[in-house]
This record gives C-alpha cells, structure tokens and sequence, in this order.
C-alpha cells in the first residue's frame, strides 16, 4: 500500500532549547543552556523584559557560556532573559546553519534588508523558492567555469582601460565623495547583464532613496536587487546585507544568468566584522582589525564569479564591482591592499581628478584589469597602449608645459602628449545619463589619437 506523508519542510523545528541571559557587555549577549546544542553562526531569539523578542547570532563561546550578538537593538534584553533555540534534524540543521533566503524572481525591482524583508512598501515579497545559504562555500575551484566573453560596462573609460570579462571580479577604490555612487548606478543601468544585485552595506539612511531613485533610476531599478543596511544597524545586519546580496546574486547565476553585483562598500563590511570580533573578545592585529576580518574576506569575494559547469556545459558568472571607501585617500590602508590582492583588477577614483570637474573621476594610469589584453583585438590594445602611454607623458611634462618651461619640438613624445592628451581627457567625460559602448568606446579613442596638430 503506497504510503502518503507529506515532506516535511525543512524549516520547522522538531523541538525548543532554552537558555538564560547571564551577562551583557558592549554589544554581545552572554547565554548559558545552549553550549551543548549550539555552535558558531545558529540563530537564536530572546525574549526582552519589555515582551519584545530580538534575533541573535552566536559568535563565540567562552567556556561554557555562549556569546550572541544581536541582529537588532539591545535595549529590553537583562539577566535572566529567556533565550531559545530551534532544534532540527541533522539534515535541515546543516541546511539552515549561518541562516538562509528563499530568493525568487519577484525579488528584482525590489529594496530588501538582509533578512528578506521588503523596504519599499511595495508590499511582500512572494514566500516561494529554493533555500538559498547565506554563508555558502565557493565553488570548487577546479569545477567552476572559465571567465566568459568580454562585458559591455556602458562606460567608455571602463570598457578601454579595465575592460572586463562576465564573470570578472573588480574592486573600485575611492575616497567619499568622489562621484561612486553615482558611478555604481551608472553600471547598474548600463551594463550587459541579465540582472544586477546592489548591496548598500552601511550606507546613510538619507541617501538610499537618492540612490535608487536618482543614480539607478526606474531603468536600473527595473533589473535590480537592492540590499540595504544602514549605519545605524547593528554590525551583524549590516555584514549579512554583504551575504545576502552574494545569495541572492547566486541564486541567479544557477539559473544561468550572466549577473552583475555591486557592493558599497567592502570597508564598511570589515568594519561590521571589525565590531563582531572585537565584541566576541577577538584581539585586534591590524590597525584594529582583528584577524577573523582578513579571514573572512576571501569567503565572500571567492563567491563571485563563475559558477560551476552545468551538465549542458553552461555557467552562470557573477560579475562583480566591490567598492572599498579608502580611509584618508590611503590606497595602502590594510582592507584596500587585502582586497586589491584577492581580485581580478583595480579601478581607482581620485579626489584630484574629480576637483577638476572630469567624471567619472577614474586615473586611468592607476586602473587595471587583469583580463587585458586576453580580451581585446591586437588593434585595440594598441589603442589603449598609445593613449596610456600619451597620459603618462602629460601627467609627468605638464606643469612644465604651463610654466613655459618646455619648448616644443624638444622631444617628439612629449609634442603628441600636448596634441592627443585634451582629446583623450573628452573621450573620458561621460555624464550620468549617457551610455557608451564597447565599439562606440574604441572609435572615440582612435578618433582622439589622430587629433591632428592645431594650425
């Protein structure tokens, strides 16, 4: 006789563990009873004096004390505060460890806080789809795709000088306000992808419908996952705004979709891990960053990429722009030299540039992608060696060209970088609204490089 029982759902627990709050320090939560069932990332709550119940996420154990730290405010919780946890099956317990999203396709055109959680009011997101970890492993590295095809960014000084391939992680490297948000919206509607996943992680409340409504636009907005977590978030929300936005853009990279994800801003993640550890009773190493940070960053921005190869022999890519905040313009500081050593390339934003009024504020000569010339025809990377090699002689001759201490036909060098160079600085100004590309970029600079001389 055919048995008919229902699966059961992987997140319905089998029974309850209770543990008591015994301390609080700073902005960690000490808990006894759940040191025997319990271990580093599960997911409790806590029942405050005020009746209201708060997530938490273990961090650390000291002895036979667990350490929490809340996913909201402190205020409410004390001693003898009642603590529980969900007990599941092995199976649905490795399922849910570190936490999980049910990202689906209604997600795009949506603001969502790390939890899953609408921001837009536009009312709930639909409850189906695949359980997605928000701490998943990285592909296997000897199964994961190769990178795919050249990636149209829609900006000329992207596509020429860091042109960059699906699949292709880059860090964009920029002090504050020096033109990156506007620059990350610029990608957002701009670039050649199927979807685009957008993490605001410690952004200003303020600007976060600035962003989606100026800089990413209804167009952008339109193919777009929005990831938000404020500054005034606690440290764990916004480190899971950095995991749920890699989630969700994994969830359409296995569905074979060529995705782009922008994340604003890796520094502010580091900072939240900084709190984390800290709070857990980590010491700091560099510069205050306890180790756990330069641990923890590998794990996430391995995540980007290409994904493993289906059994067709397709793979999706997650493209990927992770922005570092360069604390004091310092390119040197410990998270901008650790990043700049994980990714595939460099794009670095200067103050000096965008005072002079040239957006986006990319220095060309400090900007690299590692997929060059792999990606580009002979003809192109001739292109793009002249013009460097022409905005390396100006950047070095030019305040004597404007002292008047250089006469012309000195050097003939130096004559084609006084010609050429006012030519390639045009090709390089590109306005929020203009979309440039790949082949419109390439004619723009072999049209400045045959500037000819003024009479």
């Amino acid at each position: 006789m055919r048995k008919a029982v229902a699966t059961p759902r992987y997140d319905v627990p089998v029974g309850t563990l209770e543990g008591r709050v015994t301390g609080l320090s700073g902005l960690s939560v000490s808990l006894s009873g759940l040191q025997d069932f319990t271990g580093i990332g599960d997911r409790i709550s806590i029942l405050g004096l005020d009746g209201r119940e708060t997530d938490a996420e273990i961090v650390a154990f000291r002895n036979n004390t667990a350490i929490a730290m809340p996913f909201g405010a402190l205020e409410g919780i004390g001693s003898g505060c009642r603590a529980t946890f969900p007990l599941f099956e092995p199976e649905q317990r490795r399922l849910l460890a570190g936490g999980t999203l049910r990202v689906n396709d209604t997600w795009k055109g949506r603001v969502i806080d790390p939890m899953g959680r609408p921001l837009d009011g536009k009312g709930p997101l639909a409850p189906d789809g695949t359980p997605q970890k928000l701490h998943a492993p990285p592909p296997d590295a000897a199964l994961r795709a190769r990178l795919g095809p050249r990636i149209d960014m829609g900006v000329r000084t992207l596509n020429l000088f860091a042109t960059c391939r699906q699949g292709q992680r880059l860090g964009l490297f920029a002090g504050s306000g020096v033109g990156k948000s506007t620059l990350m919206g610029m990608l957002a509607r701009n670039t050649d992808c199927d979807v685009a996943v957008i993490a605001l992680v410690g952004e200003r409340g303020r600007e976060v419908r600035e962003f989606v409504e100026d800089d990413l636009g209804p167009e952008g907005l339109a193919k777009s996952v929005v990831v938000v977590a404020t500054s005034d978030t606690s440290p764990l929300m916004r480190r899971e705004a950095a995991y749920a936005a890699m989630a969700a853009a994994e969830h359409f990279r296995d569905q074979g979709l060529s995705v782009l994800l922008l994340m604003d801003s890796v520094t502010r993640f580091c900072h939240a891990l900084r709190e984390i550890g800290l709070s857990s009773g980590e010491p700091p190493a560099t510069r205050g960053y306890p180790p756990s940070v330069f641990a923890e960053l590998p794990r996430l921005l391995e995540r980007a990429g290409p994904g493993p190869i289906a059994a067709d022999g397709r793979a999706g890519q997650i493209t990927a722009m992770f922005s570092v905040l360069v604390e004091g313009d310092d390119h040197n500081e410990p998270v901008a030299d650790a990043v700049r050593g994980i990714l595939d390339g460099h794009v670095v934003m200067e103050r000096r540039i965008a005072e002079s009024g040239r957006y986006p504020a990319i220095n060309v000569l400090r900007s690299l992608s590692r997929t060059v010339p792999g990606c580009n025809s002979p003809e192109e990377n001739a292109l793009t060696r002249e013009a460097r090699a022409c905005l390396a002689t100006w950047e070095d001759m030019q305040d004597m060209v404007r002292l008047g201490a250089y006469r012309q036909g000195n050097d003939p060098k130096v004559d084609e970088a006084i010609r050429v160079a006012p030519a390639i600085e045009q090709v390089l100004r590109q306005s929020r609204e203009e979309k440039a590309t790949l082949a419109s970029s390439f004619e723009a600079l072999r049209t400045a490089l045959s500037t000819s001389a003024p009479a």
